[in-house]
């Protein structure tokens, strides 16, 4: 299963490097990593998408509380969430199939944000789901390149669970 930690440390050079550098000391793999200034001053947030079990990711956790600079660290894979990411996407299109990216780019609200003779780059922003669907959509035009952000994601104060919504909603 994949984890997602939130994790709040002094905005110190170094302390990327050193959470990095707990991690492949103990063979863990960070698949997404965002990092960032958080609400207040001196501090940064950052976001990580972790594979393991609920032993490993404890374990970690207890790993990361004893760095000097990290804050607060918070386990969010259960909890209610707001999560996006960003993509940028350089797929092949010509005049004869421009229209056709085009029109399935907007079905996930993608914008086009640069036009060259024989490609259009995309920005994506969404949930990582959406990243995956567009890319599967796209993928028989050719794509160029892929730059892809870490997933970042924020507690929702409402409670709401937009999955359990997204389930309910499917079974109507």
């Amino acid at each position: 299963m994949k984890h997602t930690l939130s994790v709040l440390v002094e905005d110190e050079a170094g302390v990327l490097s050193r959470i990095s550098g707990l991690f492949a000391r103990r063979g863990f793999n960070i698949e997404s990593l965002a990092v960032g200034p958080a609400e207040q001053g001196g501090v940064s947030r950052i976001t990580m998408v972790i594979p393991g079990d609920d032993r490993i990711i404890e374990q970690l956790t207890k790993q990361l509380y004893k760095l000097v600079n990290v804050l607060k660290v918070q386990d969010i894979t259960e909890t209610p969430c707001v999560e996006r990411e960003l993509m940028l996407l350089k797929v092949n299109a010509s005049t004869s199939n421009r229209s056709e990216v085009i029109e399935l780019s907007q079905i996930f609200r993608a914008r086009v944000v640069d036009v060259a003779e024989d490609s259009l780059t995309l920005e994506v922003v969404g949930d990582p789901g959406k990243m995956v669907a567009i890319v599967q959509v796209l993928q028989k035009f050719g794509l160029k390149e892929i730059a892809r952000t870490g997933k970042v994601a924020l507690t929702r104060e409402s409670g709401v669970n937009t999955e359990l919504l997204k389930s309910l909603e499917a079974k109507v």
